[in-house]
């Protein structure tokens, strides 16, 4: 297929609705990475689960989200993305206030739950919207990529802001940063039936029956699919193994706030310069090649340090390399996975693909992250579990469709 020049260096135009889409991811993160990165040591110390129980309480938050997405995404080709996304805000909201309160681990779990089934209404929504508007605005001469990289600076701004607004609160309790995480949503659910249009022109409204036959006879989708769920896997880790490493080298995860804060500065500075310059120099595998050849040797970095055993700030050098090499690795496979799944999926369905794309990773990091908790509670050397991350992204590179 052919399309018409881009000057990379052109401001990108958009349109209202993308503004305001954009907008929306900006204000998700906020709600959600207030609560999130407190969450393990909430879990471990608080209410006093096992670390293979955290890690699988964890991986269950990620797949009632993600592995759920598949059923918004259906969901918002059938009946259009206002009442999937607004009824996705109603249960954010309650989610977070009812973990706030939780104090034994079936209501924890149940929280948790309804936070991730949140997620997975609105955010399939949202995305393939803008994956749709992304396309649209290639064909009038721009780069669906940037599009979709200024979605990802959104959402590293929210994911930004998000950290320093829990750790402010959390000095008051967790039960404070669950209740100011709903808040946020509250504004979210206001703002969104004030603004969100009832219809957007070009977006058809199809049946629920017959669209999953096809996808999963999509090969090629299938293998993307994979492929960026090991990708999510890895990126999960700043959520478990990250916090273990930061209190073992300084003995508390007060340092955690800024290490997340770094990650989002990164993106939000240099994502679109990133995107720009992969823009014009490799296809969508070998951007997908390159980040997880990044992330692989970001898990590297701390296996090989572990061994020395750095306490202090030095301790927390090798846990800085890992953000920063996970972000940048990020920065090239999260646009380009997004870009990707328009070529791929069935006319009509594209919340369906959006969705499902999540599905399937959230199913993996289900799996993968109960068996990396419990590799971080055996006693194994302490470079091992780093070692066993690191292999990940790279066996996922095979997986990727050659095509």
């Amino acid at each position: 297929m052919t399309s018409m020049p881009v000057d990379l260096r052109k401001p990108v135009q958009l349109s209202p609705l993308l503004r305001l889409l954009i907008l929306t991811q900006l204000a998700f993160n906020i709600g959600f990475f207030a609560v999130l990165p407190f969450l393990s040591e909430h879990l471990g110390q608080a209410v006093g689960m096992a670390g293979w129980l955290v890690g699988f309480v964890l991986g269950l938050r990620t797949f009632s989200q993600q592995g759920l997405f598949v059923v918004g995404g259906a969901l918002a080709d059938r009946y259009g993305i206002r009442p999937v996304v607004l009824a996705g805000c109603v249960l954010r909201i309650a989610g977070f206030a009812w973990l706030g309160y939780a104090e034994r681990t079936g209501a924890v779990i149940g929280a948790v739950l309804l936070i991730g089934f949140a997620a997975a209404l609105f955010s399939p929504a949202v995305e393939s919207e803008v994956a749709r508007q992304a396309v649209i605005h290639e064909q009038a001469g721009g780069q669906r990529t940037r599009v979709l990289a200024l979605f990802t600076v959104a959402g590293q701004a929210g994911a930004f802001v998000g950290p320093l607004l829990g750790a402010l609160l959390l000095s008051v309790d967790f039960r404070t940063v669950c209740l100011a995480g709903a808040g946020v949503f509250v504004l979210v659910l206001a703002g969104h039936a004030w603004m969100l249009p009832q219809h957007i022109p070009g977006r058809q409204r199809v049946r629920l029956q017959g669209g999953l036959g096809v996808l999963v006879r999509n090969r090629r989708f299938l293998a993307l699919c994979c492929a960026y769920g090991a990708y999510l896997l890895a990126y999960n880790q700043l959520y478990l193994a990250l916090p273990d490493e930061v209190e073992r080298a300084t003995g508390s995860q007060s340092a955690l706030a800024w290490l997340f804060a770094l990650s989002s500065l990164l993106v939000v500075t240099a994502q679109l310069p990133v995107t720009r310059w992969v823009g014009s120099r490799l296809s969508l595998r070998r951007s997908m090649v390159a980040g997880l050849l990044l992330i692989a040797a970001g898990f590297a970095v701390v296996a090989v340090s572990r061994p020395a055993d750095w306490t202090g700030m030095a301790g927390l050098l090798p846990s800085a390399g890992f953000v920063v090499l996970l972000t940048f690795g990020q920065m090239l496979i999260a646009p380009v996975a997004r870009a990707w799944v328009p070529d791929l999926a069935e006319e009509g369905r594209l919340g369906l693909y959006t969705g499902a794309l999540s599905s399937v990773s959230g199913l993996i990091v289900l799996i993968g992250s109960s068996v990396t908790g419990s590799l971080l509670d055996t006693g194994l050397p302490a470079a091992v579990p780093w070692l066993v991350l690191a292999v990940v992204p790279v066996a996922a590179i095979g997986l990727l469709p050659r095509r």
